[in-house]
């Protein structure tokens, strides 16, 4: 059945491409992530992965991403949290072959046909099951990958031959739980699983312009460059608590569910790890791009 977050519909873009702009332009540091594979842990990472075209496009964005996925170790599997898959509690992909979801209104027929076929992990779903313990999780077999996690990975792993597991972000629960809940996985690092999470920092459908293409607005850059400030001093604290931030908070973020996933990535910041930038800038106005590892 479709998420609630699915409901919220991309606005498609107009005009013959795409406007991205940059915000600041943050440059990907790919050996900070290959100088961390001697630890045997691998990253995790948060993605802000704007509008579904991204799956088809190569811009500064998809080609960060591209450079994440190559320097990266390659992954057992990979678990990914997505702001599309806004359900009431907490649920987990069980498929041995999740089906691509096209949870979207508006787009090019290209973006419908797109199939990005990774294969599941009933196994690794399993293991979610038992690190959330007494948690409640729903092994899930009628949900798939969503475009918040395939229209990223499709740069990130463009074989598609990495197993990966969705987890869904819980509505009924407030921004602390998530945080919480995200600690309990911090085990699958050391067992060679990538963890990722999808969404925004700034993602405001209400005032989003698909013809714009001009700089991000001044409140946008302001939070989202305080946003990635408290990630980098590990100020997890007022990010848990991020409508404390200021009225831009409200702005950036008027529903939490592309906000949430960011908390997972934080949550499993170790304290030998630092904070590895790979991407920043904005799209149509009220999206932001901002994407990062833990590493």
């Amino acid at each position: 059945m479709p998420s609630p977050g699915a409901d919220r519909r991309h606005r498609p873009p107009q005009g013959p491409e795409t406007p991205h702009r940059v915000v600041r332009r943050v440059q990907f540091d790919r050996t900070a992530i290959q100088r961390r594979q001697a630890v045997g842990r691998m990253p995790a990472a948060f993605f802000g992965h704007g509008s579904p075209m991204n799956a088809l496009e190569r811009n500064r964005y998809t080609e960060a991403w591209s450079a994440f996925g190559e320097a990266v170790p390659r992954p057992r599997a990979i678990l990914a949290v997505s702001a599309h898959w806004y359900v009431t509690g907490t649920r987990v992909t069980v498929n041995d072959q999740p089906p691509t979801i096209h949870d979207f209104g508006g787009f090019p027929r290209e973006l419908f046909a797109f199939e990005y076929p990774a294969p599941g992990s009933p196994a690794l779903a399993q293991r979610v099951h038992d690190l959330l313990a007494p948690v409640s999780v729903q092994l899930d077999d009628r949900w798939g990958l969503d475009h918040g996690t395939w229209s990223v990975l499709t740069h990130v792993f463009p074989h598609a031959d990495v197993p990966v597991v969705q987890i869904s972000v819980d509505r009924a629960q407030p921004p602390a739980y998530h945080y919480e809940l995200a600690k309990r996985l911090g085990p699958m690092r050391d067992e060679g699983v990538l963890v990722i999470a999808s969404g925004n920092v700034v993602h405001n459908l209400e005032i989003l312009r698909s013809g714009w293409k001009g700089a991000a607005p001044g409140w946008a850059a302001r939070f989202s460059a305080e946003v990635l400030a408290r990630i980098q001093r590990r100020d997890h604290a007022s990010l848990i608590d991020y409508l404390s931030l200021g009225p831009e908070a409200q702005l950036a973020i008027p529903t939490p569910e592309h906000f949430l996933p960011l908390l997972y990535a934080i949550a499993l910041q170790r304290d030998d790890d630092a904070i590895v930038p790979i991407v920043d800038g904005a799209a149509y106005e009220a999206l932001d791009m901002l994407s990062f590892a833990v590493a």
